[in-house]
């Protein structure tokens, strides 16, 4: 146990967020930066919004109504970029920070979280980008009425794009959650196999409030969340509840 007294620890504490903050920030930038030096803004933006870009009528482009949008849109997508590919950099730094004072077991566990749960969310754009969005863009583009020519805005699209990002990186964390909770000793198997039926109309009812108005985007945000949660359930099976494991260490 260390002597110092507990201001001076407050404040080593804070000295030492600062410097891991610090670090994850300068992480952030440099790959920012490079990406800025190459692929560049506009090739990144153009990846985004190539699912988009693919259904649109031949001579169709999308429009920036704002003067500024042709620079902090592709600006966003690239700092964006920068974090997730940052992104083992920045929880590299959360963990440091954090481990000391974390028991052994507990070590063992953050870490497969840790490593998981950004795994699964970076499955969840990908979901997101490679088969929701030709799907549901291609939808869009075929009950576009006669007369009407569909010309999307970058900077909307890129807010539609985000929100279904991280709509779907979240729902992919389902399987980290259920363990997580098992693990904890908050609920058991039992109860989330009883909590399925409700779960299956959470799912919709999530789905209905952050996707699109329609009913393909809907289903493609509900059905995986379900699946998610039947894998949720197969894994917290194999996993020890947390007053079990203290018992086991115990005897």
């Amino acid at each position: 146990m260390s002597d110092a007294p507990p201001q001076e620890t407050f404040i080593s504490h804070l000295i030492e967020l600062r410097e891991r903050l610090v670090k994850a920030v300068v992480a952030v930038l440099i790959v920012t930066f490079a990406l800025m030096a190459w692929p560049g803004m506009k090739e990144l933006y153009a990846l985004v919004a190539a699912p988009m870009l693919k259904v649109l009528p031949a001579g169709t482009s999308m429009i920036a109504t704002d003067v500024t949008g042709t620079f902090f849109i592709p600006l966003k997508v690239t700092l964006m970029a920068g974090f997730l590919i940052s992104l083992p950099v920045v929880l590299y730094q959360m963990w440091a920070f954090v481990a000391p004072g974390l028991y052994k077991h507990e070590q063992k566990m953050a870490l497969p979280i840790i490593v998981s749960s950004t795994i699964l969310f970076f499955c969840g754009m990908a979901f997101a980008y490679f088969v929701v969005f030709p799907s549901i863009f291609g939808t869009f583009v075929g009950f576009t009425p006669t007369g009407v020519n569909m010309t999307p805005d970058i900077d909307k699209y890129w807010s539609f794009a985000l929100t279904m990002f991280i709509a779907f990186g979240i729902t992919f964390e389902t399987p980290v959650v259920l363990a997580v909770l098992t693990r904890a000793g908050i609920v058991t198997v039992k109860q989330l196999a009883e909590f399925r039926g409700y779960f299956i109309v959470a799912a919709f009812v999530i789905a209905a409030v952050v996707t699109p108005p329609d009913v393909l985007s809907q289903l493609f945000l509900a059905v995986p969340l379900v699946i998610l949660y039947e894998v949720g359930i197969i894994v917290s099976r194999f996993i020890t509840p947390r007053s079990r494991a203290s018992e086991d260490a115990t005897a």
